[in-house]
């Protein structure tokens, strides 16, 4: 199947949290230069939904709140996908496992065979739906892209070995929040920081999710409730 690359693309993010409490960090990489979308830019582990993630079991799932903001101004069910998405995002692009020890129900897709062969199943335990944008018009690639927030005590295993994770992603390191905005980011991502940064002091979860829709011809800010 051919894949519309100039299409708004279902997209998931995980901005996981370190130290919350005493000294927070977030989980950042580098993209390629040479790469379509954000060349060279500091970003957290994430990338577009695939059609096989619709179907991956997860457990547990998403607490009723998340998922039904989640299905706002959306094709309704896609809590699932855009998690499933998430975990194997962070699996691929850094190495870490966010999942629960467990047996595949069959032969996994092909893009999970490696996470289901560490014997864990995916797990939605400590997710929280923080943040949406869609890219705006003009850019080599869109995505409507949610943000979720997970604290990484939800890691299995070694905050730091990141051995197992593909190339996309360079320079991987837990960066400290007030030190964070000197690197080389995309403006939504300040924006998503600067959320990021007022939940770790009031607390979780969000009384509701920012939404910037720059699918139509004029951007649009909403609130999810």
């Amino acid at each position: 199947m051919t894949i519309d690359k100039t299409a708004i693309r279902d997209a998931s993010s995980v901005i996981l949290l370190r130290d919350a409490e005493t000294n927070p960090r977030v989980l950042m990489g580098q993209r390629g230069a040479s790469a379509a979308f954000m060349p060279n830019k500091f970003v957290f582990p994430g990338g577009a939904v695939d059609p096989a993630d619709a179907a991956i079991p997860v457990e547990p799932p998403l607490p009723a709140a998340c998922s039904q903001r989640l299905d706002m101004h959306a094709d309704t069910g896609r809590a699932r996908a855009l998690v499933a998405g998430a975990i194997r995002e962070v699996w691929e692009e850094t190495g870490l496992i966010l999942g629960t020890p467990g047996t595949w129900p069959g032969e996994p897709p092909q893009d999970w065979h490696d996470f289901a062969q560490t014997g864990h199943l995916p797990s939605a335990e400590g997710f929280h739906f923080i943040f949406r944008a869609i890219t705006p018009p003009g850019r080599p690639r869109r995505f409507d892209a949610r943000f979720f927030l997970v604290e990484a005590d939800r890691v299995v295993g070694d905050l730091d070995d990141f051995s197992r994770a593909e190339d996309e992603l360079s320079h991987l390191q837990w960066i400290p929040l007030p030190e964070v905005r000197s690197y080389n980011l995309p403006f939504i991502t300040e924006v998503v920081l600067a959320e990021v940064t007022g939940l770790v002091s009031k607390g979780l979860p969000p009384p509701s999710v920012p939404f910037f829709d720059n699918s139509g011809e004029r951007s649009q800010f909403m609130r999810l409730v």
